[in-house]
């Protein structure tokens, strides 16, 4: 008889990693999603053998995401919703049985400890991590579906300036899955003076917008993912800063999604 697969883990071991709420008592329609917010990795998972710099790099989080989130939150009475924990023990906006969920190297990076994991750790990671974040958020969104408010769903998320050597001159970047209308209204709305590009620098093919797919497309909620560039928000201050711009920005995307603008 085979031995059974080593698990670093046990899930029964693990406490859930629940979503983190704030607003949550908000009238606003936006509900801002930030699934890439910390670089906190678990002792469970003993830092996935990266280095100090590893773990506060951007494949660990997305620096200043958060920040702008919560700037664009207080500018919009928007409920925010975060992650607790680094998108490299569990990547929120990756389905289960995408590598990149748990990925073994991210860009020029190796993740000892995603080398090489047993399928039974895969999934003790996903019920930790994934099932009570996920959970946390469909229930927010029907909640406030059912209290008449009609949610938006927003991912905030930032990207690197430099990938694989290469400058990206995009700033902002805004993301449709299946329905277009919340994004192109945003690129209508874009703040002058900020390179903005639909779907750069990213897009729905490349796999990153799970969880619109999962949490806004069943309901047919109006929807975006927001991607700023790092160095732009690399400060509080920066992130403040930019969230004073782009508030103006969702809002009138916001009232021209509610007028049957778009």
């Amino acid at each position: 008889m085979a031995a059974p697969e080593k698990v670093t883990a046990p899930v029964e071991n693990i406490t859930p990693f629940h979503a983190i709420f704030e607003n949550r008592d908000s009238r606003g329609r936006i509900v801002l999603v930030c699934e890439h917010a910390s670089h906190h990795i678990p002792e469970n998972w003993g830092g996935l053998g990266l280095s100090d710099a590893a773990r506060l790099a951007h494949i660990a989080w997305d620096p200043g995401a958060l920040d702008l989130a919560r700037g664009l939150a207080r500018r919009l009475d928007a409920c925010l919703v975060h992650a607790p924990v680094s998108r490299l023990v569990y990547d929120l906006n990756r389905a289960p049985d995408q590598d990149g969920a748990m990925p073994a190297k991210s860009e020029v990076y190796e993740v000892p400890g995603n080398a090489n994991i047993s399928a039974a750790e895969r999934a003790a990671r996903t019920q930790a991590v994934y099932v009570p974040f996920h959970d946390d958020l469909h229930i927010e969104i029907a909640r406030r579906m059912a209290l008449g408010l009609a949610p938006v769903i927003v991912t905030i998320h930032s990207f690197t300036p430099v990938y694989f050597g290469n400058p990206r001159a995009v700033e902002f970047g805004i993301i449709h899955d299946a329905d277009p209308r919340l994004a192109q209204a945003i690129l209508t709305h874009a703040p002058e003076g900020l390179n903005a590009q639909m779907n750069e620098p990213y897009s729905a093919a490349d796999g990153v917008t799970h969880t619109l797919r999962l949490q806004a497309n069943p309901y047919r909620l109006p929807n975006a993912m927001l991607e700023i560039r790092n160095d732009l928000i690399a400060t509080r201050a920066d992130a403040e800063a930019m969230a004073e711009r782009l508030a103006p920005c969702l809002a009138a995307a916001l009232d021209d999604l509610s007028r049957g603008a778009v």
